[in-house]
């Protein structure tokens, strides 16, 4: 036993020197890293590798790989007709490797830590990252690894960071054609330049730190959402401007826009023990001082889930029971510190009622301790005293400047219009507007448009769903909105109809895609990404995912038109009949696609100052200034995303009224209708003839007056128009600009 283990041992010794003789070559050491590297080669791909020249070298090449095969560290394929490594030959590989590293690596090499740690450089772990992280399979993971290593050796560093090694890995993989692992490894960030001037900015704007710790967050979350979450198609679409996501770095986070019902918070107050288990539960409010205080805590919290606005709609009549028995002056004091209070911390709008609508007047009224009091229809009275003292307050916080949040939509139903008290209350509107009040307006005098809820950004609800008003237009909101860039087809098609709606559709299919993700992914982490707007009762969560609009936006519709037949929609008849065939094009598109891509995927026409803005620049960037249609000015150019409408002496310009009615009536998402008052003073009775106007079309829904306003932050005034010196005290450095639309 003991001779048979002296021959193995002198036989093992034999195999062994015959290996470190293999690898005494600097040419068969090549060899066999070229296969490790490349994977299994052929006799000639390896001598054009190894740039050796076929009629000189044949034969001293030969001896070598010989001499592989015979020491087993090569072994050849035969039917394929090429070469690979044997499991001896990776493992001599790998000990040369390590020879190299202890020979060459300086001591000590550290790497600063995405964890904030210094560390000493490991290979093991980019290994362990392109297996965990990229998903490559082990043995590619380790080829990727000693080339990274080979080229931080080189650079001979005393101190790496972890930022500046991924990079080096993904310079491998290009390089490599391993562009699908890189992608997923990419690191997400902003340049220190890009961070600095963030700092910079901030203190030029007064803005708070939270400011730039929010742009900084949303620059990672956009890149991770551009990278990992939406398709390749899709993602280049945004970037390269045939699409603009709206909300990108919130995607998968947050829904849009929620239209709140505040009866079931009267009703169960708030359940905020899911948000944190140390955090106090508010109970169904006893009076109005308290309904205030519990609304204010609904939308604070929900502001943490939700992308942009609330509105709160038929919120005087919700809030009409806590009213009762209460004195004038005691519920405007009431009103004025929720509103001043409220503006500083979300983005509201209130849907106003001048008289109780009929659909809710027999509904069981909530009041104190959410017991039930009557119904909606006796608090009639109170509803319109709630709404009258809000307006005043809107008009009297706007004296010296405008206040630009909370919003108001007053609601303009059939019966208001014939009742005393509503019609006074609208004069005292149609005033408050004519001054300095931001104030919005809503006809709903059809019976398509009497369920109707809207938010002040144009987005709307109708009971078109299930048929329940309640259900289609309450605890549900906007998913998303993804804007698509119609100036862009034009340019793509050059002039041939056919492809303007082939491509058309193309973009429409992406952004519905890019809206049922953003389904998908609320859907599945809803419960955790939102604690407060899911909490419920019985199994039923407050806020209804699923009945959520997703809107697709129609960017540059009237610069597109232009484009494309050389006339405005404004001017000519078969321009403006190509815009609606545009439009209906869209909403026939989202009718027969809702059961693939949702059930409430609606076009809209709604204000997006990002969009149109980003839309036109690079269109000017790819096409050049001389044959882009834009709106705006060289230096600042924009592409319209809503409808304007110039208020002339004479009155609102029929030919303009006409054309965005037929246009905005095919917007089932939503529109909004500016009318720009100019410069100049507006008497109320002028705006109650404006008014009259535009309900006899009643297509234009919901509309707001406009008009640009300059304030001197030194004496504390305001005027009309956009000045450059205060014409009080002169001053020029104090004075603030109000353009609420300039971009769109």
């Amino acid at each position: 036993m003991g001779e048979a283990w002296l021959g193995l041992s002198v036989a093992a010794r034999s195999r062994g020197i015959r290996v470190l003789k293999a690898v005494s070559s600097s040419l068969r050491l090549q060899i066999l890293g070229l296969l490790f590297d490349r994977g299994a080669l052929s006799y000639t791909e390896l001598m054009s590798s190894l740039k050796l020249n076929p009629s000189r070298d044949a034969g001293r090449f030969a001896y070598h790989l010989k001499f592989l095969l015979g020491a087993d560290l090569v072994e050849a394929d035969v039917e394929a007709r090429k070469y690979c490594l044997t499991d001896l030959g990776k493992m001599v590989i790998d000990v040369a490797d390590r020879v190299e590293k202890k020979a060459v690596r300086p001591k000590g090499i550290l790497v600063r830590t995405s964890r904030f740690a210094l560390e000493t450089f490991d290979a093991n772990r980019i290994a362990d990252s392109l297996i965990k992280e990229a998903k490559m399979p082990a043995e590619l993971a380790q080829k990727v690894v000693k080339e990274t290593e080979k080229r931080l050796l080189k650079s001979r560093t005393k101190y790496l960071t972890a930022p500046l090694v991924r990079e080096v890995v993904n310079a491998v993989l290009i390089e490599k054609g391993l562009e699908e692992y890189r992608h997923k490894l990419t690191r997400l960030g902003l340049p220190v330049h890009e961070v600095t001037s963030l700092f910079n900015r901030t203190s030029k704007t007064y803005e708070r730190p939270a400011s730039t710790i929010e742009l900084a967050g949303d620059s990672v979350l956009m890149e991770y959402v551009l990278l990992n979450v939406l398709p390749r198609d899709i993602a280049d679409a945004h970037l390269s401007g045939a699409l603009h996501i709206s909300g990108l770095s919130q995607w998968i986070l947050k829904p849009t826009e929620i239209m709140h019902d505040l009866r079931f918070f009267f009703r169960n107050g708030t359940n905020l023990n899911r948000t944190s288990a140390f955090q106090a539960s508010l109970s169904p409010p006893q009076n109005l001082e308290s309904a205030l205080s519990l609304t204010f805590n609904v939308c604070l919290s929900s502001a943490k889930e939700i992308g942009e606005s609330q509105t709160l709609d038929y919120f005087n009549v919700f809030l009409a029971p806590y009213a009762r028995n209460i004195e004038s002056p005691r519920i405007k004091e009431l009103l004025r510190l929720f509103v001043l209070n409220l503006s500083q911390y979300a983005t509201v709008t209130f849907g106003l009622e001048l008289v109780v609508p009929g659909f809710l007047a027999d509904k069981a009224a909530l009041g104190p301790n959410g017991s039930e009091r009557g119904k909606y229809g006796d608090f009639g009275e109170e509803a319109q005293l709630l709404a009258s003292l809000l307006i005043e307050v809107f008009h009297e916080e706007s004296g010296i400047k405008p206040l630009l949040n909370p919003r108001i939509i007053l609601k303009m139903r059939r019966e208001a219009l014939t009742d005393e008290r509503a019609r006074a209350m609208l004069l005292k509107a149609y005033h408050a507007a004519a001054d300095k009040t931001l104030l919005y307006f809503a006809y709903l005098v059809d019976e398509e448009h009497n369920f109707e809820s809207l938010s002040s950004s144009g987005a709307s609800l109708k009971a078109n769903l299930s048929g329940d008003w309640e259900v289609d237009t309450l605890r549900t909101g906007c998913l998303g909105s993804v804007a698509v860039n119609l100036p862009r087809i034009v340019h793509e098609s050059e002039g041939d109809g056919s492809k303007f709606f082939e491509l058309l559709r193309e973009r429409l299919e992406m952004a519905s895609r890019a809206l049922e993700i953003k389904y998908r992914g609320l859907q599945n982490h809803a419960e955790g990404l939102l604690p407060f707007l899911m909490q419920g009762v019985n199994s039923d969560p407050y806020f209804r995912l699923e009945n959520s609009s997703r809107l697709i936006n129609l960017a540059g519709l009237r610069e597109a038109v232009l484009t494309f037949r050389g006339k405005s929609i404004f001017e000519n008849e078969e321009s403006l009949k190509f815009g609606e065939e545009i439009v209906q094009y869209v909403s026939d598109f989202v009718q027969k696609s809702g059961r693939r891509h949702g059930r409430r995927l609606l076009p809209a026409m709604l204000p997006d100052l990002e969009a149109s803005e980003r839309l036109a620049q690079l269109d000017i960037e790819r096409y050049g200034v001389a044959k882009v249609r834009f709106s705006g000015t060289r230096e600042k150019p924009f592409y319209s995303m809503i409808n304007r409408i110039e208020l002339s002496d004479a009155g609102l310009a029929s030919d303009h009224l006409i054309a965005q009615q037929r246009l905005q009536k095919l917007c089932g998402g939503g529109s909004l209708a500016v009318v720009e008052l100019g410069e100049g003073e507006r008497t109320t009775d002028a705006l109650v003839a404006v008014s009259k106007q535009l309900a006899e079309g009643s297509a234009l829904g919901l509309f707001t007056y406009d008009r640009k306003l300059t304030y001197c932050a030194s004496c504390k005034k305001s005027w009309f128009g956009l000045l450059h010196k205060c014409p009080s005290c002169s001053a020029v450095g104090t004075l603030a600009f109000l353009d609420r639309f300039a971009q769109s």
